[in-house]
């Protein structure tokens, strides 16, 4: 197997074997935020777009079939509005929701991505793909909004004149990881493609992303479930305890 092939193959498996808590904010994470500054803030948000395989996945699937400058700035420039829109906005106005039920949507658009690249709405649905650019979008806003349930854990509101300078640091930490992500896969696709074996390579490779997609969308769904179930148990040792006839 040619070493460009083998290359891509280990970077994706290196991806899906990341830790599974590799995309939460660990308890180490909010205890140095604590009294961290802008700059632990650009580092984590670099970071945490880094050891995001969702969104790594995603992003590799936007860039697989760009070749120009031009159509690469427009389809990162899209995907980066998309999620610094609603990674702002939403923690700004602690919009939030179950985090793990958000990732599972993201798991999603990382199986949508594959299925558009593998052509699947002509050869499934004898019909077009939905417009590609407006798609990248809305998936931006989707994966910002998944950024910011994770931000959110952070003690972000403790100081109302610091809190937007805090958001803001963490999206520019965000934009600077996804740039460090952006180069090698950039590199990697453009000598891909001057192989003759790049249409199987295409097809393997983004079908890849469709079974990774579904293994992080059932994990997601698993996490939800686990601590949908760890709640309903608190709470029902709460009522069980307040309701107890007293000694």
């Amino acid at each position: 197997m040619n070493a460009i092939v083998k290359t891509g193959l280990l970077s994706l498996s290196a991806i899906l074997s990341s830790p599974a808590v590799a995309h939460n904010i660990s308890p180490e994470d909010i205890t140095r935020m604590n009294e961290g500054g802008l700059l632990d803030y650009i580092h984590l948000g670099a970071i945490h777009m880094l050891t995001g395989y969702d969104h790594l996945l995603f992003l590799f699937g936007v860039m697989f079939f760009l070749t120009s400058f031009k159509d690469i700035a427009k389809f990162v420039t899209a995907f980066t509005l998309g999620h610094g829109i609603t990674l702002v906005f939403a923690t700004y106005l602690h919009i939030t929701f179950n985090y793990f039920l958000v990732d599972a949507a993201i798991a999603a658009s990382v199986i949508y991505k594959g299925f558009d690249n593998n052509n699947g709405f002509r050869r499934w649905f004898d019909m077009n793909s939905p417009n590609q650019l407006l798609m990248v979008f809305a998936f931006g806003l989707l994966h910002g909004f998944g950024l910011s349930t994770r931000l959110q854990q952070l003690p972000i509101y403790s100081d109302a004149s610091s809190m937007l300078s805090k958001i803001l640091s963490f999206n520019v930490g965000v934009e600077l990881g996804q740039i460090a992500a952006l180069v090698p896969m950039f590199i990697f696709l453009s000598l891909a493609r001057k192989l003759a074996s790049f249409k199987r390579l295409s097809l393997a490779s983004n079908t890849c992303l469709i079974f990774a997609g579904v293994y992080l969308l059932f994990i997601q769904l698993h996490r939800y479930e686990h601590d949908h179930d760890a709640r309903h148990a608190v709470k029902q040792a709460t009522v069980q305890a307040m309701t107890a006839p007293k000694a």
